[in-house]
């Protein structure tokens, strides 16, 4: 089974995936092992893991690179954030191709204009493409994919660049009718009431996405009772987690002098070894090194 199938048969018999954002192989093997349905390849995440703004700077390669690295150490299905698709309809046959060829279960494709302003940024540059050329590009998504299973999401920024609920409406229908499989509608008001009021007038023929990370209140409960919400993404929680941790960790090393408080709060480095898998490789070792 496809992994893109595996993705679409779980939406279909939970009504709801909950996918969970990953920076490396690390971050997905934690996210599997807690149960969640997928990973999120995030480019905010990239982009954060290499300190850089999240402003179309990590390159394809970089992301195509850590992606694969995902998909060799897990068995789940991988929601691919490529961000404008790295250019226009041209770049996105060639990105769509790469992707599927990585192991990518489904590719979120946003219609600004490239490069992009990560979408929570404050007083951020929003511009988005005209309707007619992002409908090219999930156009040339859709003509791109040899399975046909694999999922275009279609992600607009209508909200978020303050165009209002009736522009993100007609802006999703119009992706919906350019052969998107879903549509992601984003927000980055602090309460869920954007989302929900879309969600609430969404006609379309397509399911929707979201992505809970500036209204967190919006829990799993609530969205169900939406109706047509069948994804969640939790958009940058692994690489918030993951500073926090070092931080607090670093910062407390500091204060006492050494390690000597903090080494029995982490994790042993057993289960760091459990991880890597360590007993595999120790047996591959007696067993084929001569």
């Amino acid at each position: 089974m496809s992994k893109a199938k595996l993705l679409r048969d779980r939406m279909a018999e939970r009504g709801l995936v909950h996918i969970m954002a990953a920076h490396s192989p690390l971050s997905a093997l934690l996210a599997e092992e807690a149960g969640f349905d997928g990973l999120w390849a995030s480019g905010f995440e990239l982009s954060a893991l290499y300190g850089l703004a999240d402003m179309s700077l990590i390159t394809m390669t970089q992301h195509l690179d850590m992606l694969r690295a995902i998909a060799g150490c897990s068995s789940l299905p991988i929601v691919a954030d490529i961000d404008t698709g790295y250019g226009n309809a041209l770049n996105v046959i060639h990105a769509i191709r790469e992707y599927e060829k990585a192991g990518t279960a489904a590719v979120v494709i946003e219609d600004k204009t490239f490069p992009k302003v990560t979408s929570l940024a404050a007083d951020g540059r929003q511009e988005l493409l005209r309707i007619e050329e992002f409908q090219g590009k999930i156009e040339a998504a859709g003509a791109s994919r040899q399975d046909p299973g694999f999922l275009i999401i279609a992600r607009t920024e209508a909200l978020i660049a303050g165009l209002g609920e009736a522009e993100a409406l007609k802006r999703g229908m119009a992706y919906a009718e350019a052969g998107a499989d879903m549509i992601l509608i984003h927000s980055k008001k602090r309460n869920p009431g954007e989302i929900e009021s879309f969600s609430r007038a969404w006609k379309g023929p397509v399911p929707l996405v979201i992505v809970p990370n500036a209204y967190p209140e919006l829990d799993a409960t609530r969205i169900h009772a939406l109706g047509n919400i069948r994804m969640t993404i939790y958009g940058n929680y692994a690489i918030r987690a993951a500073a926090t941790a070092m931080r607090d960790v670093f910062r407390r090393i500091v204060t006492d002098g050494g390690v000597q408080n903090v080494h029995k709060d982490i994790v042993s480095v057993e289960e760091i070894f459990r991880l890597q898998k360590m007993d595999q490789v120790k047996a591959n070792e007696k067993r084929f090194l001569r």
